[in-house]
């Protein structure tokens, strides 16, 4: 008699089994390409404008980096290149702070989301390529100190 009974409950269960994990594995990969793949890197240069520890649950260091040139956001409007980055490493972080208002060359990673540990932007400083005077220093050049020395003009 137990034989005559459909065996419908087993094959429900491995179907529903079935679906629950392709439905995490999805989840999972969708989670990882969003918030982790790097969509991609790059190299900015420009002058360091600012760059600030913020957050209300998370602080995080935010960067904002002036690049040459003019862009128009809306007909008529005329306003200046600016990268805003996130930077995680608290090393880069404090070089950079005292760095501000110099020509610096950064690189970054771009990713396809924000995580509120990584900062408030798609865009994460990884490295510092170079950082330079936004001025050069006038003068002549002494080879033997290996200095700089100042030009004094004579008033005649």
């Amino acid at each position: 008699m137990d034989d005559l009974k459909p065996k419908r409950k087993k094959k429900s269960k491995k179907g529903l089994v079935l679906f629950i994990f392709i439905l995490i594995a999805a989840l999972g990969i969708f989670f990882y390409w969003k918030y982790y793949f790097v969509l991609g890197e790059g190299v900015k240069a420009g002058e360091l404008n600012q760059i600030v520890y913020k957050g209300t649950f998370y602080k995080t260091y935010e960067g904002k980096l002036i690049q040459p040139g003019l862009r128009a956001d809306k007909p008529g409007g005329i306003q200046s290149n600016q990268f805003e980055f996130s930077v995680v490493d608290v090393e880069i972080a404090d070089s950079l702070m005292k760095e501000s208002g110099k020509n610096v060359q950064l690189h970054y990673k771009e990713y396809n989301g924000t995580l509120p540990w990584r900062g408030h932007t798609r865009y994460v400083v990884d490295s510092i390529i170079s950082i330079q005077q936004k001025y050069p220093q006038q003068g002549i050049f002494d080879q033997q100190t290996q200095e700089v020395l100042p030009l004094y003009l004579e008033n005649s």
